[in-house]
């Protein structure tokens, strides 16, 4: 079955994830299906609440970080991160999503973002430290709890 992906190697980065097809804006291209919820946060962990965690099957944790991603999460009903295309995205091309579209914070990246993009931040960072400006851009491809942790920092404040 062809499911419009597949890994493969990418210079100085190990593996990366490739579309195999066109994929349109809104247009799923990967669904997410949690494999095991883990007991604390790790590198390879996708944040699915305030304090959860869990490992996504399948190619999931394979897809790399860009400050300028062309995939955006949607939590699915399963509570996996399905990946949906926020941009066109070409066959050939490397499907990427921003860390910080499904992690508060990130800590188990080097200091120095690979990523290559004109927009790179410099550095890998979670959703606590992007800009206003960068969380409206990622407007309805985030995961929700997202907000709900922004919104206890507030109050914290």
């Amino acid at each position: 079955m062809n499911t419009g992906c597949e890994l493969r190697d990418v210079d100085g980065k190990g593996e990366g994830v490739f579309a195999t097809r066109i994929f349109k804006p809104g247009e799923t291209v990967m669904v997410g299906r949690i494999e095991k919820i883990l007991d604390k946060n790790n590198s390879h962990a996708s944040q699915i609440g305030q304090n959860k965690y869990a490992l996504h099957a399948g190619l999931i944790s394979k897809v790399n970080h860009s400050c300028a991603p062309n995939c955006g999460i949607r939590v699915n009903e399963t509570g996996g991160h399905d990946f949906v295309a926020i941009k066109n995205i070409g066959d050939e091309e490397e499907l990427t999503f921003d860390y910080a579209m499904r992690n508060y914070s990130v800590n188990y990246f080097p200091p120095k973002c690979m990523c290559g993009s004109k927009e790179c931040r410099g550095r890998v960072t979670g959703w606590k430290d992007l800009s206003a400006v960068r969380k409206k851009d990622y407007e309805g491809f985030i995961a929700p709890y997202l907000l709900e942790l922004d919104l206890q920092e507030l109050v914290k404040q």
